[in-house]
């Protein structure tokens, strides 16, 4: 429907590659660092918009913008006034929804007729749309209000259902509902019933949390009671729900807004709702959401909300956030790894000299068996930062003579004829392949056959996996490494994406290696380093040793063990690293990965393969030995 109602609609335009939904992207609760409280502060005009809050922990919470409204209403509503705030992460993990709404208390309680969509991949840039009911639909002449719409992703429907309550005439508070288009910018086909008590009776402000394949639904009793009951149900439109006994509520004042959220990595649920009478906010705990205790000597807030809802964030996320409307005087500092959001693994590292940038190349994880079939790189120009480059390098569609386990890549930048290019060295199907391009960001173009499709002489068992490549800089040669239970070296003809056969070379270190080998050179020294144990095990973990050339015999210090597990900070499985030296400086990094952190040490053997990356100092000692890194958060 075409409304004069329909006004200031922003349209965002997502410049999404094609391939986006081919491939796994977007935040999973490893990367949640912190907290967004969206909410409203009062019944005044200018209390009715946005207001946002952070908080590290979910008990305690600082506002944003100095706990001004985040988005104008007079850009978004058609009252002048929103209400109500309730976001939600979209199952694509990167994408934002939001619902409000559409109203000024000023104007009365039945005065309203509409509801706000918001839509944002960054949580500060909003598009919107108003959907006003009685224009869009037939048969509304006697509609008195909308009220408190949410959001939930229904799995049977496979679409995103939007709810709220509805009244008409001199009728009774009804919970609606209707499915959002593609765009979320619109409705498809008529609101419909979702539920309405037995009792009869007025019931408004539905709230819906999915736990364990159940749909657990708390909504206000409007005009009877005025407290907070629950509902659940296994199918949110079959009709057939089951109300429980009693109220959820743990105040005798009169309440409403309830908002349920998850603590992170945890089965701690908060249940949160408006004291509107008395001006406050009251926390509840539970972990079955049916027994609740308050929480409130635990809960901290610069400001006074109403009725909002809570969900977490991760640390790019919360930075866009702090970065729009200030970092909060007194919020505590958020540490920095894992750097990368998602499930990587195997990263290396290089400094672009074209581009003066860092870049990150890791295996794609969280696939069960190492079963990935694409690389992505990550761009930084602060180590801290990293932007999401794309796909460089798809199995499926880029390499002719392997489809499966793309593990563990490597690159290399060189100046040819006055022009940078990137040798991009890869593990496919237990081969090792490489692709050349003109940026470090690619697109890259493979050879059409591996490189290293051979085991060395006198070589039985292992895998042709794990590439390293090196150019010595007294020489200018390049060499590359390879092996999973040995390790072997060969310089690379001047072309970079052949070998010199017969300057094949195993250089097994000893009885730790196991694999994935980084070599570097500093000060006159050529190290080597490399992961022992398996990548499954929480004692994988990295050692070392020295030569006096990048081919030569490898020398084991006596303590050569400088990375492994900090269970004291839940910190395992650290291995398969890269080292980066800061142009310029005697400045060193180590780019590592381990378990995903909490929960991959309750994982077993899937915490192989479903890791993140890191990165911690390395620094020497006079003698030129490396220090024990210390893995950090």
């Amino acid at each position: 429907m075409k409304s004069n109602f329909l006004i200031c609609l922003f349209i965002l335009v997502l410049s999404v590659p094609s391939y986006a939904q081919e491939y796994k992207s977007g935040a999973v609760e490893k990367d949640y660092v912190a907290y967004l409280f969206a909410y409203f502060t009062g019944n005044k005009v200018e209390e009715e918009a946005i207001h946002f809050a952070i908080s590290a922990d979910g008990y305690n919470y600082k506002s944003l913008n100095g706990n001004k409204p985040v988005i104008d209403p007079k850009l978004i509503s058609s009252t002048g006034g929103v209400r109500d705030p309730h976001i939600l992460r979209c199952e694509d993990g990167k994408t934002f929804y939001m619902v409000v709404t559409d109203m000024t208390s000023s104007k009365g309680w039945d005065s309203n007729r509409a509801m706000i969509l918001l839509k944002s991949t960054d949580l500060v840039n909003w598009s919107s749309s108003i959907i006003n009911i009685q224009h869009k639909y037939s048969g509304q002449e006697d509609l008195k209000r909308v009220w408190a719409p949410q959001t939930i992703y229904d799995p049977e429907a496979k679409k995103y259902m939007v709810y709220w309550s509805m009244k008409h005439g001199g009728g009774q508070d009804i919970i609606y509902y209707a499915y959002a288009n593609a765009d979320f910018t619109d409705f498809e086909g008529e609101p419909e019933q979702l539920f309405f008590p037995e009792n009869g009776k007025s019931c408004i402000d539905g709230d819906i949390i999915l736990k364990d394949g159940t749909f657990y639904m708390f909504y206000k009793t409007e005009g009877h009671g005025n407290g907070i009951k629950l509902a659940t149900t296994n199918s949110l439109t079959s009709g057939k729900w089951t109300e429980h006994e009693g109220y959820k509520q743990q105040t005798p004042e009169a309440v409403e807004g309830s908002g349920v959220f998850r603590l992170i990595n945890t089965d701690t649920y908060i249940l949160m709702y408006d004291v509107y009478m008395k001006g406050k906010y009251q926390f509840c705990e539970s972990s079955d959401l049916e027994n609740f205790r308050v929480i409130d000597h635990e809960i901290s807030m610069d400001f006074h909300p109403r009725h909002g809802s809570v969900i977490p964030v991760t640390r790019q996320e919360l930075k866009a956030l702090t970065a729009k409307w200030g970092l909060p005087e007194g919020f505590p500092p958020v540490g920095n790894n894992p750097v990368l959001t998602g499930y990587y693994a195997d990263p290396d590292i290089i400094y672009s000299n074209k581009t003066k940038k860092y870049y990150i190349y890791p295996t794609s994880d969280g696939f069960d068996g190492w079963g990935g079939y694409y690389f992505k790189t990550f761009s930084s120009d602060n180590l801290k930062d990293w932007t999401d480059e794309g796909v460089i390098l798809d199995l499926k569609k880029d390499v002719s003579w392997a489809n499966r386990n793309a593990w563990a890549p490597c690159i290399e930048e060189k100046k040819v004829n006055g022009k940078y290019k990137y040798y991009y060295y890869f593990t496919a199907a237990q081969k090792i392949g490489v692709a050349v391009a003109d940026d470090p960001a690619g697109p890259f173009v493979d050879s059409g056959k591996a490189l290293i499709d051979f085991r060395p002489e006198g070589i039985k068992g292992g895998q042709e996996i794990d590439p390293d490549v090196f150019t010595d800089p007294k020489t200018g040669n390049s060499y590359l490494y390879w092996g999973n239970g040995y390790m072997a070296v060969a310089e690379l003809n001047k072309d970079m994406v052949s070998i010199k056969k017969e300057t094949v070379k195993v250089r097994t270190p000893d009885k730790t290696f196991r694999e994935a080998i980084s070599v570097f050179y500093r000060k006159g020294t050529y190290y080597f380093l490399w992961s022992e144990d398996d990548t499954r095990s929480e004692n994988y973990r990295v050692r070392y040793g020295t030569s006096t050339s990048p081919t030569g015999v490898i020398t084991i210090p006596e303590n050569n063990l400088i990375l492994a597990k900090d269970a004291a900070k839940g910190i395992y499985g650290t291995g398969h690293n890269s080292v980066l030296q800061i142009p310029g400086k005697d400045e060193w990094y180590i780019v590592y990965h381990r378990f995903n952190r909490p929960n991959g040490i309750k994982m077993g053997d899937a915490a192989g393969f479903h890791r993140e990356v890191c990165i911690d100092k390395m620094e020497f000692n006079a003698d030129g030995s490396i220090k024990v890194v210390v893995p950090t958060l």
